[in-house]
């Protein structure tokens, strides 16, 4: 999280910060999900960024969080939300493209019948829920929901792990 920080206090895009870092930006998106970037990466990464090395180094190696800047729970709200957001705007955009494609080709093929009108209300119906549970207009799985699924989650892995050793 603290590379997302960093990038977003000096006013970096995604795009902008892989370039400079000479990275992919697929590969700075998974670094800014959690995932363990190699020393190389990090060194390329902290150059830009401007900041030291063993600060992100250490955010890899899961030294305790005290140790690393760290963000706000405000900030991280914040940051969660926006995601949201855009993920939102991205599925409403993919889903009029698709409408459109398919109603251009529903109209040239056989006008007679809309077909293409099943599947924007099937789409749509999805695209709306995922709308309301964005904007917190309905909150299909909330904050109770969500802590169970993470306590399932940690017992699953806890128990793959006890298994594996």
């Amino acid at each position: 999280m603290i590379v997302r920080k960093l990038r977003l206090e000096r006013g970096f895009s995604q795009e902008q910060l892989a370039s400079m870092a000479g990275i992919s930006v697929r590969t700075l998106q998974r670094i800014e999900r959690g995932a363990t970037p190699s020393a190389e990466t990090l060194k390329c990464l902290a150059a830009v960024l401007d900041t030291d090395f063993s600060t992100l180094r250490k955010e890899r190696d899961m030294i305790t969080a005290a140790d690393i800047p760290d963000l706000s729970e405000e900030e991280q709200n914040a940051m969660e939300y926006v995601r949201d957001i855009r993920g939102f705007y991205i599925h409403a955009v993919q889903y009029v493209v698709v409408i459109t494609g398919l109603a251009v080709i529903n109209l040239f093929t056989s006008p007679d019948y809309l077909w293409f009108l099943w599947a924007a209300l099937g789409w749509g119906i999805g695209v709306a829920v995922h709308g309301l549970s964005v904007f917190e207009i309905v909150n299909l799985f909330g904050d109770e929901w969500e802590r169970r699924q993470v306590a399932k989650r940690l017992a699953r892995s806890r128990r793959d792990r006890n298994r594996d050793s």
